[in-house]
């Protein structure tokens, strides 16, 4: 496979058909369609199925697409590398980013990152922080701040910062009405309290969840939602729980409930940056990390 099959293939994939990919790529419709079946007579079977429209990836046509983001992703690495030797410090950081941390970190390091690096862009993703290591192996961003385990062999991890998990409760909750603030709890001393829920996607769902299925806790779930500050705001005005870590812990909770760490829990979620194994990182990403370290550094002091 070349970078032109594998940018081919790729076009047909999205586009449906030949005619339409052609059009997208600027190339005629029957050099297209040559270069497929010659794909395919090398592979010695189909990569689409041609009896439906739009076109369907056959089992082999779906290999090959894995195969091919593969290779297109490591040669946008590539170019992205380059550009950094050609122009030194020009270029794009694709950044992948939980919307509840992009609120603390950006506003805090972009004024210096854009100081020191005005040449780079910043193109932002944001999306939950279980689905931001996925999107750094598939190559569709260069760096991901995620609150995550560290545990995949394709990626390299810098620690940023360490996390305690714990219950947050409202004032009026059971919880925070039989412990002192910052007293060391079971999931199971929450269990009378309803509970307030990130949806399916961010790290301390997952955490969440294997709580209470270890625990045999089904609790009752007042709101599911996908912001944080929502579910921090819920909890404490009714009274509920939820799951979080320390690090989201600000005046509001201190006046309005208490936060209590997890004494039957080994948090091994904690924020770090990570990468591509195997790969330089371009000096503005390496610069990027240090800056978020040094501003969430002077935040705790």
């Amino acid at each position: 496979m070349n970078l032109k099959q594998a940018r081919c293939i790729r076009a047909i994939a999205r586009e449906g058909g030949v005619t339409a990919a052609a059009r997208k790529l600027y190339v005629s419709q029957p050099a297209l369609s040559q270069m497929l079946r010659q794909v395919e007579t090398e592979l010695g079977m189909p990569l689409f199925d041609r009896s439906v429209s739009p076109f369907r990836l056959t089992f082999a046509g779906e290999k090959y697409l894995e195969a091919a983001d593969i290779i297109l992703a490591a040669h946008r690495r590539l170019g992205n590398q380059l550009q950094e030797i050609r122009e030194e410090n020009s270029g794009r950081l694709r950044l992948g980013i939980s919307v509840q941390r992009a609120g603390q970190v950006l506003p805090l390091a972009l004024p210096w990152f854009a100081m020191q690096y005005p040449h780079v862009s910043l193109e932002l993703t944001e999306r939950g922080s279980a689905h931001l290591e996925e999107l750094v192996s598939r190559g569709e961003v260069d760096l991901a701040l995620a609150a995550i385990d560290s545990t995949s062999p394709r990626l390299s991890y810098e620690l940023i910062e360490q996390e305690v998990t714990g219950i947050l409760a409202g004032g009026s909750s059971s919880l925070a009405g039989r412990f002192p603030p910052g007293t060391a709890v079971s999931v199971e001393d929450a269990a009378e309290d309803t509970f307030i829920s990130l949806k399916e996607g961010h790290s301390i769902r997952v955490v969440q969840d294997a709580l209470f299925r270890r625990h045999g806790l089904r609790p009752r779930i007042l709101l599911e939602t996908d912001s944080l500050e929502v579910a921090k705001r819920t909890a404490l005005g009714t009274g509920s729980c939820m799951l979080c870590s320390d690090i989201y812990v600000d005046g509001m909770v201190r006046r309005r409930g208490a936060f209590y760490p997890l004494r039957d829990y080994e948090n091994h979620r904690h924020f770090y940056a990570c990468y591509p194994k195997g790969g330089a990182l371009p000096q503005y990403a390496a610069g990027f990390i240090r800056i978020v370290k040094q501003v969430l550094e002077q935040r705790e002091r």
